[in-house]
């Protein structure tokens, strides 16, 4: 990739979702192959400069590749994608599988080895966190993500240390990386003195309140109580909602209840709501239409639903453990895909690459023939829930952060791992050599 301020990207291939309507609407059909049309790319042109795109030419049968005098890079048809926004992580809990790995692959297993690792004196302090999160940010970076979530397990000895870490990360990474923080915890906790006090320590850092949601007969007044707190402190809400097989969890209902009951109008996104897939089809609509009425948008985990849900020692999986992803996009929720946890207890494998994220949700939520806009479930759509309205897009005049793969179709690009991708920030090419596992060695 050049070095040059002022360039060409000539010949490639951009899925019309990210296109603007008025230059779609160039793109005739009868023009494109079978392939283009099938996977909806779009044939064109970027001129780039000052780290900005400057023009976007579409390139049908009948045009002539744009000649100048600038530098010229031929992508040869391959495909080219905003940068990454990853909407659901624990980049506080990553990389402790071989510290504290969790044997039987349960989620009780996980809360167990979790909670193992941080009764260890010597772990979670500011060293141990600091390094282990920003070796995520890292590979994030290196693989072309823009924006991350983070949720931060916040137990009172914990929430001093993990704040300054965020806050000093955060700092540290802007301009590469937008970081945004949510709180995790019993959603009881809010009700305590020391509960809106820490709500105020939320809104100190410019995070978002959350916390895990479970059914109990107390669970609507828990949510009245933090939706009042984030209501008076304009914050956003983000819940880990309904993580389990058991259709009688209907959180995501009751969540969707009382925002619409509180008239809450800023965002709020629910993760997992894997128990809206095992419940019967009326309950399930209805709770979408509830979703849908409130604005909600909900983020699938796919990979490490897949590992941890349904889980039994000796007996093979009966369902993918993701949330009705197809049924909320179709009644229009906005519905994102995100990495949850990496190389933890709660998911022993991942590399922060939200490239992989989207390929394993394509295969396990059967999001392809057709593909239509899905690619925006990993880049415009949480970039959207995180209020990020400058990224996720391509459009001119835009930042020309930028993800270009060889891969000339959807098939190409979820059948390797794309290892040899160009990640373009600000217009220039970064280094994508990922972090070494050995920088973790001494933690371990």
């Amino acid at each position: 990739m050049p070095v040059p301020s002022h360039y060409w990207i000539i010949n490639v291939r951009i899925p019309d979702c990210f296109i603007d309507s008025a230059i779609r609407e160039q793109n005739l059909e009868s023009n494109l192959s079978t392939t283009l049309q099938r996977d909806r790319l779009f044939p064109c042109h970027l001129e780039i400069s000052d780290g900005q795109i400057l023009q976007l030419v579409p390139d049908f049968q009948d045009s002539q590749i744009p000649i100048t005098n600038l530098p010229i890079v031929d992508a040869k048809q391959g495909i080219i994608i905003p940068c990454f926004v990853d909407l659901h992580t624990h980049l506080d809990k990553g990389h402790l599988w071989e510290r504290n790995p969790n044997l039987d692959g349960t989620f009780q297993g996980a809360l167990q080895a979790v909670h193992r690792d941080c009764a260890e004196q010597r772990n979670w302090n500011y060293d141990d966190l600091y390094r282990r999160m920003e070796f995520g940010l890292k590979c994030s970076y290196a693989h072309g993500t823009k924006a991350i979530r983070t949720h931060l397990d916040c137990p009172p000895h914990q929430i001093k240390t993990s704040f300054q870490i965020f806050r000093e990360l955060r700092e540290k990474w802007k301009g590469k990386v937008s970081l945004q923080a949510v709180s995790l915890v019993q959603l009881a906790y809010f009700e305590t003195q020391e509960g809106e006090q820490f709500a105020d320590m939320i809104a100190d850092i410019g995070g978002i309140m959350g916390g895990t949601v479970r059914m109990s007969p107390d669970l609507d007044r828990y949510l009245d109580r933090i939706f009042t707190l984030a209501k008076e402190r304009n914050l956003c809400l983000d819940f880990h909602a309904d993580e389990n097989d058991n259709p009688e969890s209907r959180t995501l209902h009751h969540i969707a209840e009382t925002a619409l009951k509180h008239g809450f109008s800023s965002q709020i996104v629910c993760g997992h709501c894997c128990s809206l897939a095992v419940q019967d089809e009326e309950t399930a609509k209805e709770t979408i239409a509830l979703v849908k009425q409130a604005g909600i948008g909900i983020v699938s985990l796919p990979m490490c639903n897949l590992y941890l849900q349904d889980r039994v020692a000796e007996r093979t999986p009966r369902w993918r453990g993701v949330t009705l992803v197809r049924e909320l996009d179709a009644a229009g929720v906005s519905v994102a895909l995100s990495s949850d946890n990496c190389r933890d207890p709660f998911y022993g494998f991942g590399d922060h690459d939200m490239l992989q994220v989207f390929s394993m949700g394509t295969k396990i939520c059967h999001l392809d023939t057709p593909y239509d806009n899905w690619i925006e479930s990993v880049t415009s759509r949480p970039a959207a829930l995180m209020g990020l309205s400058d990224i996720g897009k391509i459009s001119i005049g835009q930042p020309a952060d930028l993800v270009l793969f060889k891969a000339r179709s959807y098939s190409e690009l979820l059948s390797r791992p794309q290892s040899d991708r160009i990640v373009i920030r600000n217009g220039v090419a970064i280094d994508t050599t990922l972090p070494d596992y050995s920088e973790l060695d001494d933690l371990l």
